[in-house]
């Protein structure tokens, strides 16, 4: 596909259909070639949304879980939630350029906190991509309806083409 492309953004969550999307994007996608040192080639930017930690647990910022005064902070409960989340970020980065590195592409990594809808199309729209590219988890209707379609709202909200890679089996 096309060798005009100046930035795609890849983004990554861990699932198999995320690492599927970035796959394909390093597969089938050609980045702008270098003119000169004025004129830099194309980049591929893998991205991560970290979810907050109060997002992560569903809690106010800084409450006491399960019905504790809510505005009590608890600074060892969000800092094992923080180091938590920071592992499982660095696994997904691990994996990710694994499969850069297996592909001989080198990326630019980037990770947001917050939350991943709102985060990625900001991402995108700030850094003014000419793609972006994700997986597609396909939550059933239930699903979809308590947690909302990440890639169904970026689809709506950014300015740039979107290419959503669906896993097996999906619909």
């Amino acid at each position: 596909m096309t060798g005009n492309l100046r930035c795609v953004v890849v983004a990554v969550d861990g699932s198999e259909e995320s690492m599927n999307a970035l796959t394909w994007a390093l597969d089938n996608l050609k980045l702008r070639s270098p003119l000169d040192d004025s004129h830099p080639g194309g980049s591929f930017v893998v991205l991560h949304v970290q979810s907050a930690p109060s997002i992560a647990v569903g809690l106010n910022p800084g409450s006491i879980p399960f019905g504790g005064p809510s505005d009590l902070e608890v600074p060892a409960f969000t800092a094992a939630i923080e180091a938590h989340q920071r592992r499982i970020t660095e696994a997904i980065l691990d994996h990710s350029l694994r499969i850069c590195s297996e592909k001989n592409v080198k990326v630019e990594t980037k990770v947001i906190v917050g939350d991943p809808k709102e985060k990625i199309c900001e991402f995108v729209e700030n850094l003014q991509a000419d793609l972006l590219v994700m997986g597609s988890r396909a939550f059933g209707p239930i699903k979809r309806m308590f947690l909302g379609s990440v890639s169904n709202y970026c689809t709506n909200h950014v300015q740039c083409p979107v290419i959503i890679i669906k896993g097996k089996g999906t619909a």
